[in-house]
């Protein structure tokens, strides 16, 4: 694909994804056909196909031959098969990759990440919180919990050079993983970091991954309107 029909396809899948979180397309729904699509977008239908796998792939559509697409009723610990390194994706949609680390500390995790991780109550992890850009502008906001009984080395990295989901994904391979989508409205804190206003409409992600020495880490992904949405580690 070009990277002019990548940066189509991108659109598509930011569009699509915008009428599933604002109820445009309920789950369970079926969504028009490619070809309906490719009219409407003025793209070739191949360029559809890939926007339409790229979501099937997130979790949050169900394509089935002759059965047509429909939205996934129920998206929640869908796990994809690899996950992606959001500076590869950013730039392979024509887009100069940045980030910025908010926070960086060790701390102690409460009963909701506790919960989550399967670890006990006050265990001290790192907690991150970090921005990624697309041209300078909010992709997406990243709230991370990372496990350094489960990633060794991972103390000694300085994530302000590197960022924790390519570092994680090259070095910490993970066995399964708990995912869940959700639709939220900003928060202060969201609207601030992604630049956008208090109480827009925002795709959330929770996913959390494991190996064979228990949780690697947690993310909470806030995921700016309107900007495609990546999987992360």
């Amino acid at each position: 694909m070009t990277e002019r029909s990548s940066s189509k396809a991108q659109a598509i899948t930011s569009e699509v994804r915008r009428r599933i979180v604002d109820r445009e397309w309920r789950q369970g729904d079926r969504i028009p056909d490619e070809a309906e699509l490719a009219v409407e977008f003025g793209v070739a239908r191949a360029t559809v196909n890939k926007a339409l796998q790229m979501l099937a792939e997130e979790g949050l559509l169900d394509r089935k031959r002759r059965a047509g697409t429909h939205v996934t009723v129920n998206p929640a610990r869908k796990a994809t098969l690899t996950i992606p390194i959001v500076r590869e994706q950013i730039e392979q949609a024509g887009m100069e990759y940045s980030h910025r680390v908010i926070a960086q500390k060790e701390s102690p995790i409460p009963a909701e990440i506790a919960r989550r991780m399967e670890l006990p109550e006050g265990r001290l992890l790192i907690h991150l919180r970090t921005v990624h850009y697309g041209d300078g502008k909010p992709f997406q906001v990243e709230d991370r919990w990372i496990n350094p009984g489960a990633a060794p080395g991972v103390a000694g990295i300085d994530f302000h050079r590197v960022n924790a989901n390519e570092w994680l994904v090259r070095n910490a391979p993970w066995l399964r993983a708990d995912m869940a989508f959700s639709a939220e409205n900003a928060n202060a804190r969201d609207a601030r970091l992604l630049e956008t206003r208090q109480g827009s409409a925002l795709l959330i992600l929770q996913r959390t991954t494991f190996n064979d020495l228990g949780a690697i880490t947690t993310v909470r992904v806030a995921f700016h309107p309107g900007y495609a949405m990546i999987a992360t580690h």
